[in-house]
């Protein structure tokens, strides 16, 4: 028997590769296997583990199971500080062995309140409240006696906060502890610092900044303090030296402070840096600190201390300005060529005294930065020059959402190099990947990546620029399959859920962001869609990362949720009450009024209850809750018949008649019988048509709509919705320059001008929710078990597309569907990582038996001739329809397409496609139509 390579790799622990400051002393276990042998499953496995002095601390022998993410942790509980390193081995269904893995260390933080000898402490002087204050500088020295062999720095802050180790930076995480609803949880970060300290003196010294704990949040000016009123820090260094002996270092009245450079500092409005200011050797041991102040324990409780578990914020690239522009007004502006998210570095010589003043935004209009958008937010940096040389500084307490900068105060000449931008977001592991043959739907996804980037910070903001930067709900609920894939953001979005469970109300009521920045005596009113999010994303992380552990935390919260809803709608079971959100942002809406849906509220918030409900029940069956199980099984078939005889017509007709309406009926299973959702997809397809195929939803129905027509038997109207350039519609940013997703399908008007509504955002993910639909359907890569474990591979050509593929790192490893149209062939190519299984339906067997297939490389290359013709005509008939009111239009379309219908190729169904689209636009004029589909046949018959 051929022998194959087999080796354990990405040895984890729950869902990142941190090996210190585990939050649990049960941390889960995954791994994944590299090997050449087709249709490799596990059959067993074996874990062993050893304490940080190489002693055994635990072995499991031989398990037989074909389990490899998340396994749960089989040896006895880690305390506090503890460590083990572990490693595995696993076994093949022919008997073959692995090698055991390369070792990764658990290391636990500190699990309990009674850990912490440090207390928080805060500078011994008052402040005005009202405005921005100078960031604060502490410092504290101490005296080693002897070579330090492991040190732990745990660290946090009540505001924002950057330490230092003798002169040198601590770790690579900015605006640390980051975001997260301060009055339940507070997270702390843990630092390896064994190398930074020597025999002898040293020094720790931090620097606080606002942050979001006491800097202005919120809208319309928003509030200062809403946190607290005092920047505080903790810290905890403990060392154990080269012989066994221990130190710890903390945070007490024993360190001092002082003001430093930083002037003020707001997540809004920008940073204040005079350079003349800067306190020189402060951060080295041996510095005069004798005229600094002293501190004072600041009373917090630490039971709301947990070891961060989320992607910290890091600078992840560097770029510099593409070109520089001289404005209308002549002001100097550097475009970036990318809306991003960061702040700039400058490298800068002049007088001392000198200041530069940098402001940020989205977008020129009328060929200045355009401001208007950022609303109350100044996003205004200054750095003032201490002069004497070159200097370089880029801000440390803010960010900024902008492709544009406008420079004033500048000494001298700019080059683009003089400014860089810092890009900035929680660095979280890259995982999917996706592109096809068209360059527009290409950009588009490119933008979807750019705004999942600039918005997940720390939190999952819905923009990252103006007075807002908040953790909307109804954004997250929409997006989260496409984080799912574009990203490993599992740990981010459980960090997150956590947050929302926190500030839900005892009622009930999930807030409409988490973090609440508003005041807190009233619970948020519910609201459809949005309030969902506490059901729904726990279900897609379930799904897409197969952890059941996330859907245990979240049951309470998601069952709380459903309880409240039940408890409005009372026994109607109709959710028609209190104010919505409703469809948002549909295009028919005026600016000033982003909820005046074509849905009526009553039918997208029952829609919702039914849906919600329906995947509390499924939660808890997978919890082995049978009796709650059942009780929402059954709650849940009430409101779909509540739903099906209130709103929905016995012909399928559905009260609004909009694409909302029928997608969220389609996808939410709310029609019963086969002829009302044959008679739905049919109507929804109508409906677009009607619309010439551009969006008619809002963000609730737009992420639902394409899925709806596919599974209703018209893929060829989703695609045309998806490959539309006129507004509304997902490409019509793109041919404006978009590289980010907008707020609204038209932030910029055709004309160049920005949307008159208060409420626009060029970077805001939601509306680039359609990825997902592109990974799953036209690429075919999709999640037929949780976490991937079954693959379901189901391309769906369409669109003039003659390629596309999908490339999903999995919790098992790579796998990949890539499609090609070549030849009159339609080729697969599909790859599956090992221990996983899947099953193939390739374009023209919808009605046969899928094929089962096993981990490996396969291929397949079928006749595709049949579908091409079947997609042509559905493209020729429904053009028709568009001309029926003119019979020389219609008779000149039918006479060309006869012509052209011998003459295809595989590369002509897009083109001609699109000439039958072109055509339906030029209409009602026949001569146009006739000569513009003349010259696409000289085309054809040319090639």
């Amino acid at each position: 028997m051929t022998q194959h390579p087999l080796r354990v790799t990405n040895l984890r622990f729950e869902h990142f590769h941190q090996e210190t400051a585990l939050g649990t002393g049960r941390p889960r276990i995954s791994w994944m296997t590299e090997t050449t042998q087709p249709g490799w499953m596990q059959q067993a496995y074996e874990i062993q583990a050893f304490d940080g002095k190489g002693q055994p601390f635990g072995a499991t022998g031989r398990v037989d199971s074909d389990q490899s993410v998340l396994v749960a942790w089989p040896f006895a509980s880690l305390s506090s500080r503890e460590q083990a390193s572990v490693r595995v081995r696993v076994w093949g269904a022919d008997g073959q062995a692995s090698a055991w893995s390369e070792p990764a260390t658990a290391e636990s933080a500190l699990l309990q309140p009674g850990d912490w000898s440090a207390r928080f402490i805060t500078p011994a002087w008052d402040e005005d409240l009202t405005r921005p204050q100078p960031a604060p500088l502490l410092r504290h020295e101490f005296y080693l006696n002897q070579p330090v062999r492991q040190a732990r720095l745990y660290i946090t802050a009540l505001g924002v906060y950057e330490a230092l180790i003798n002169g040198q930076g601590i770790g690579d995480q900015v605006l640390a502890p980051g975001w997260t609803s301060y009055p339940y949880r507070l997270g702390y970060q843990t630092y390896d610092v064994a190398g930074m300290l020597h025999a002898g003196q040293n020094v720790i010294g931090t620097m606080l900044g606002d942050g979001w704990f006491r800097g202005r949040l919120g809208y319309g000016g928003g509030r200062r303090n809403i946190y607290g009123d005092r920047l505080a820090l903790l810290a905890q260094l403990e060392i154990t030296f080269a012989d066994g002996s221990t130190a710890r270092i903390v945070s007490d009245e024993s360190w001092r402070a002082a003001t430093g450079p930083i002037q003020g500092s707001d997540i809004y409005d920008g940073e204040t840096y005079d350079a003349r200011l800067e306190r020189a050797g402060w951060d080295q041991p041996a510095y005069d600190d004798s005229s600094w102040a002293g501190v004072r324990p600041l009373e917090r409780s630490l039971d709301t201390l947990f070891a961060s578990y989320t992607p910290p914020v890091r600078r992840i690239e560097v770029w510099p300005a593409a070109r520089i522009i001289h404005s209308p007004s002549g002001k100097t502006i550097l475009d970036f060529g990318q809306n991003v998210v960061g702040w700039l570095r400058l490298r800068v010589q002049g007088p001392a005294g000198q200041t530069i003043t940098l402001r940020h935004a989205e977008v020129l209009e009328h060929g200045e930065v355009c401001v208007r958008t950022l609303r109350y937010a100044k996003a205004i940096d200054q750095y003032t020059l201490k002069g004497g040389g070159v200097e370089t500084w880029e801000p440390r307490f803010t960010f900024h959402g902008f492709r544009y900068a406008e420079v004033t105060g500048w000494p001298g000449e700019i080059n683009p190099g003089d400014v860089q931008a810092v890009i900035c977001h929680s660095d979280m592991e890259r995982t999917g990947w996706f592109d096809c043959s068209d360059a527009l739907v290409n950009r588009l996804h490119e933008n979807v990546v750019w705004s999942m980037r600039g918005n997940f910070f720390y939190i999952p903001t819905d923009c990252p620029q103006r007075d807002e930067r908040l953790g909307w709900t109804g954004d997250i609920q929409v997006f989260s399959p496409t984080a799912s894939f574009l990203y490993n953001s599992a740990g981010f979005l459980s960090s997150w859920l956590e947050d929302l469970a926190a500030e839900q109300a005892a009622s009930g009521s999930v807030p409409f962001y988490a973090p609440i920045v508003s005041p807190r005596p009233e619970p948020t009113p519910p609201s459809a869609a949005w309030g969902d999010a506490t059901v729904i994303v726990p279900w897609v992380l379930f799904q897409r990362f197969g952890d059941k552990g996330i859907l245990e935390r979240q049951f309470e919260s998601m069952r709380a949720w459903v309880e409240q809803i039940h408890s409005l709608t009372g026994p109607s079971l109709l959710w028609d009450k209190g104010t919505q959100f409703g469809d948002w942002l549909d295009p028919a809406a005026p600016p000033d009024r982003p909820g005046a849906a074509r849905t009526p509220n009553y039918v997208l918030c029952t829609a919702y209850f039914a849906h919600s409900t329906e995947l509390v029940s499924r939660a808890a069956g997978l919890l082995g809750r049978a009796a709650e199980e059942e009780q929402y099984r059954a709650l849940a078939a009430a409101i779909r018949a509540a739903f099906h005889h209130n709103y929905v017509t016995p012909a399928g007709r559905i009260l609004g008649d909009s694409a909302t309406a029928y997608s969220l009926a389609l996808q939410f299973a709310l029609l019963p019988g086969e002829d009302q959702r044959r008679a739905a997809g049919q109507r929804l397809a109508e409906l677009l048509r009607a619309n010439r195929y551009r969006i008619s939803s809002g963000f609730v129905g737009t992420v639902l709509v394409c899925d709806a027509l596919c599974n209703a038997g018209h893929p060829e109207a989703a695609f045309r919705l998806l490959m539309q350039t006129e507004n509304p519609s997902w490409l019509y940013p793109v041919t404006m320059g978009a590289t980010t997703i907008w707020e609204r399908w038209d932030s910029m008007l055709p004309d160049g001008t920005v949307n008159p509504g208060e409420m626009t955002s060029f970077n805001h993910y939601a509306l680039g929710a359609v990825a997902d639909w592109l990974h799953r359907s036209v690429a075919g890569l999709a999640p037929a078990a949780p976490g991937y474990r079954q693959i379901e591979i189901r391309p769906m050509p369409g669109g003039g597309l003659t390629h596309a593929r999908a490339k999903l790192n999995t919790p098992y490893g790579m796998a990949e569907s890539s499609w090609k149209i070549a030849g009159g062939q339609f080729h697969l190519d599909v790859t599956l990582p090992p221990n996983t299984t899947g099953t193939v339906l390739l374009p023209e067997q919808e009605n046969e038996q899928p094929i089962a297939i096993g981990a490996g490389k396969h291929h397949w290359s079928v006749p595709y001739a049949a579908e091409v013709q079947k997609r042509i005509e559905l493209s020729m008939n429904t053009t028709l329809d568009e001309l029926q009111d003119d019979p020389q239009a219609y008779a000149a379309v039918i006479k060309l397409f006869r012509v052209l219908n011998d003459e295809l190729t595989d590369r002509m169904e897009g083109q001609l496609w699109m000439s039958l689209h072109e055509a339906a636009r030029l209409h009602p004029d026949p001569v146009a139509v006739g000569a513009r589909l003349e010259e696409v046949l000289a085309e054809l018959r040319k090639k």
